[in-house]
């Protein structure tokens, strides 16, 4: 179980410090204008994102009950797969954002400014809002993926966002300096291999549904060399004799990488694929934006020549 917590942790500590940190921007900003009544609005649409994401966290809780089994894993699986491509694209866009993201903000503000100033509740309401429907659909498919309680998920998921918001805290008034492209990078790399658990399973739900071919469906008619992928023969091992799924090794396996005793052929293949291309491509970009963001970096751009080479510009 406390694998399980890790993950829900670090996904509370991330989303938790992105919205923490843009958040941050917007008051700073607003509060360099002069403008309290922005600050009030910007809270507003905050406040309304926090209780827009704790009402999504109850659906995907309690919203399946009373389907069928066969319902409850399509949603479930659907769900999950979703929730992996929801953190793929976080991890990746924080990328290429982070850099930007302040004068992005800034200009949605002077905009929003315009009028009677309720775009700055919209504003913070989506920023916010964004990152807490992330967080509660990884969560739900964090905890549905390790049968750990959507409670035990939940509070770690707070956890981890009242420590972002400490440290967020922290770095606004100067008591802290951490290098968040270096955080973002290794957390980035944590949610990957645990998106890539999610995965995994999410295929096995669908499985179990119907919907991909695996062990719970015969081979149809005339499948030829696709029969490998129907019954008995869609395993691509089955070792709870060896490593208990209760135990300390398997759990703490499906909750670190994703291994589970019992894979599908279909699961290992997806989960193998997706490791394989995310990872290595989410490392490289993200050292080659440090590359380029480093004081006297060469663009790969020409610059335009000063006007006065001999003095500074």
């Amino acid at each position: 179980m406390g694998q399980q917590m890790v993950a829900t942790l670090m996904i509370g500590l991330r989303e938790g410090l992105e919205a923490a940190l843009i958040i941050g921007i917007l008051m700073a900003y607003v509060k360099r204008l002069g403008r309290p009544d922005a600050a009030r609005k910007i809270w507003l649409g905050v406040a309304i994102a926090i209780v827009f994401s704790l009402v999504c966290g109850a659906v995907l809780t309690y919203g399946a009950y009373g389907l069928s089994f066969t319902a409850q894993e399509a949603i479930g699986g659907s769900l999950s797969i979703l929730a992996v491509g929801m953190v793929t694209w976080m991890v990746f866009w924080m990328l290429g954002a982070s850099k930007g993201m302040s004068a992005d903000l800034r200009g949605k503000v002077d905009a929003a400014l315009v009028g009677n100033g309720l775009g700055l509740a919209v504003i913070g309401c989506v920023s916010v809002g964004r990152e807490g429907l992330e967080t509660a659909l990884f969560i739900w498919a964090t905890t549905r993926a390790s049968d750990v309680s959507p409670l035990v998920g939940f509070l770690s998921a707070v956890s981890g966002i009242i420590i972002a918001a400490i440290l967020a805290w922290a770095l606004y008034h100067g008591m802290l300096r951490i290098n968040l492209t270096r955080f973002f990078r290794w957390t980035g790399v944590l949610l990957i291999v645990f998106a890539a658990g999610v995965l995994a399973y999410g295929i096995h739900d669908l499985q179990e549904a119907g919907f991909l071919p695996g062990p719970f469906m015969a081979a149809p008619a005339g499948a030829g060399w696709l029969a490998g992928w129907f019954g008995e023969a869609a395993w691509a091992f089955q070792i709870p004799h060896i490593i208990a799924p209760d135990g300390f090794l398997g759990a703490l396996l499906k909750g670190t990488i994703g291994f589970a005793p019992e894979m599908t052929k279909l699961e290992l293949v997806v989960w193998a694929l997706y490791v394989v291309i995310v990872l290595p491509l989410f490392l490289r970009r993200s050292y080659a934006m440090e590359r380029r963001n480093r004081p006297g970096a060469v663009k790969n751009h020409p610059e335009k020549p000063a006007l006065n080479p001999g003095k500074p510009s």
